[in-house]
């Protein structure tokens, strides 16, 4: 049966006291708290740097069997090798997220591009045969070049997903092109119909049996977790 899972990108943030978080909890508590209420989160610091294990072993443990840890991929593979000779280094990045796998409790793996890379399918097919085919993978394309049936066509071809990103300056095409859904909301506010609407659009993708991940702007408001809350209990009514 298909689910939805909602959340933030990150979860480390003290100014979501009191709204989010309650006023007397410690710092190290955040995760176990943030996934009472919420099913997933959007791991950013991978981008910039390889987890470790202990870590993974810490989210493990503080953290339920149904939750689940979306992943942002390196820069090195996205931004400084733009997706051209990163077979060696994308091995090396999965494995260091090896054990949420192992555990079923990886998320998508988001390939977020830089907004000057134009579109360049055979880069992409070449990068794509190097992504195993068991993993979960999503692609944020930020250059508009990249936003054609022809594109859309190839993640098809792997079962990825496009990231449907939401900013204030731009809103990617709600394509689906994989059998789960991966959205980025980033505008700072969002209205009680516009989360309706956006409910109304998860609904139809879990009739169509596809799981669906979203994640709302973190930054240093709980707007977004609290946005996230409202979604999850959305899906109830």
């Amino acid at each position: 049966m298909a689910q939805l899972f909602a959340g933030t990108s990150g979860w480390a943030y003290p100014s979501w006291k009191p709204e989010f978080y309650p006023e007397k909890l410690p710092q190290k508590n955040f995760l176990k708290h943030y996934t009472t209420q919420l099913n997933t989160v959007e791991v950013n610091f991978t981008f910039r740097q390889l987890v470790k294990e202990t870590t993974i072993e810490k989210w493990l443990n503080e953290s339920p069997p149904e939750f689940r840890f979306g992943i942002k991929a390196h820069q090195v593979i996205t931004h400084i090798k733009r997706l051209k000779d990163t077979e060696d280094f994308v091995k090396r990045f999965l494995g260091t997220i090896e054990a949420l796998a192992r555990a079923d409790r990886l998320g998508p793996v988001l390939f977020q591009l830089p907004p000057n890379l134009k579109a360049d399918r055979e880069v992409l097919n070449t990068f794509l045969s190097t992504v195993p085919r068991g993993l979960r993978a999503a692609f944020e394309f930020r250059h508009p070049s990249w936003l054609t049936d022809e594109i859309f066509d190839c993640l098809r071809s792997r079962n990825i997903a496009l990231c449907v990103a939401e900013t204030e300056e731009r809103t990617t095409p709600d394509v689906v092109t994989a059998d789960f859904c991966y959205y980025r909301y980033r505008k700072p506010t969002y209205t009680a119909e516009e989360r309706r609407s956006m409910v109304d659009r998860m609904k139809e993708h879990l009739r169509e049996n596809r799981n669906v991940f979203a994640y709302f702007k973190h930054e240093e408001t709980p707007e977004g977790a609290l946005y996230a809350v409202d979604v999850l209990r959305g899906m109830n009514t």
